[in-house]
């Protein structure tokens, strides 16, 4: 029942997740961060099994680091994406499979291109300009088609998530009251004010 959500546009990627965290029918925390950062120019949102999240996520992040370390420059968006699909595919065909679905966020420093790669725990990959994970999602890709643009400012991207949490919010059986939101730029990786269902209700 968790959602990841993420946006591509032309300087910056926005990604946001829920902070859900829920055993069967019952919530055990509702201030969960699902937001890794992977490095100075790359965020993870990721959902699944609570062990392998973390586990995966932190694998993933201190293996890019340290080809830092011994070349001396970090591994680009496009490069962490395929180095995390190829990780997940090895990983399910062996004994010990990870049961993680990831959106990635980054910005290319060389090219000055931002970009956006799903990653489900099959090992799917694609670069997209905005997906979801997740049951929150069937309400956000039609939000996400009719406001995308690769023009958009950080504060209209921000506004279209609202969008997608409102629905959701609205729409969807299951209580995610919380989103985390983190935008990666030129500058690196920040958080912007936490999605909350008491905000929303406030400003509408």
């Amino acid at each position: 029942m968790e959602c990841l959500l993420g946006l591509a546009c032309k300087d910056f990627a926005i990604v946001a997740a829920d902070q859900t965290n829920a055993h069967s029918i019952i919530v055990m925390n509702n201030e969960e961060n699902k937001l890794f950062k992977i490095s100075n120019h790359m965020a993870m949102g990721i959902t699944g099994e609570s062990g392998d999240t973390t586990q995966f996520a932190e694998f993933i992040a201190k293996n890019i680091q340290l080809y830092k370390m011994r070349h001396g420059y970090e591994l680009s968006p496009a490069a962490a994406a395929n180095f995390t699909r190829k990780t997940l595919a090895q990983h399910l065909r062996s004994s010990t499979p990870y049961m993680v679905n990831m959106l990635l966020g980054g910005y290319d420093t060389n090219s000055e291109e931002s970009s956006l790669y799903f990653i489900d725990y099959l090992g799917s990959f694609q670069k997209v300009p905005f997906a979801t994970h997740g049951y929150g999602g069937f309400f956000c890709m039609g939000i996400m088609d009719r406001f995308h643009r690769e023009d958009l400012t950080v504060e209209e991207a921000y506004d279209v998530l609202r969008k997608c949490v409102t629905e959701i919010h609205k729409r969807l059986i299951v209580n995610l009251p919380n989103f985390k939101v983190q935008v990666i730029d030129k500058n690196g990786i920040r958080d912007l004010e936490p999605l909350t269902a008491k905000k929303i209700q406030a400003s509408s």
